[in-house]
């Protein structure tokens, strides 16, 4: 097994460049919606002029929400933007559940 510094000369040899970011957060963007990595490692590996990027952290994942379909749910329900999102993520995107799911609940409050 090698250790660290044999790594090093290893990685040298080969005309490989190894370099750690100093990055605060990263952001894959998907068609569905984002992922998200708070204080990541970020390593940027130079290889043959390709850069590789290997980054190790916590993630999470956020849905993507059409802002159209916010603003339908706002304008047919009288609701806030904060109110039609919440509903919006709870119907999982469906536009017709999150507006009955807002309708039932006002007239449970009548």
């Amino acid at each position: 097994m090698l250790n660290p510094k044999q790594m090093q000369e290893l990685m040298k040899k080969m005309n490989i460049k190894q370099e750690e970011l100093n990055a605060k957060k990263v952001v894959i963007e998907l068609e569905e919606g984002k992922i998200v990595i708070e204080k990541p490692v970020v390593v940027a590996l130079k290889v043959k002029g390709k850069t590789s990027y290997q980054i190790v952290g916590e993630e999470r994942f956020e849905e993507s929400l059409n802002e159209e379909d916010i603003s339908l749910i706002m304008k047919e329900t009288n609701v806030s933007r904060e109110k039609a999102v919440e509903a919006l993520k709870k119907a999982e995107g469906r536009v017709a559940d999150a507006i009955l799911s807002i309708m039932e609940e006002k007239e449970g409050e009548s």
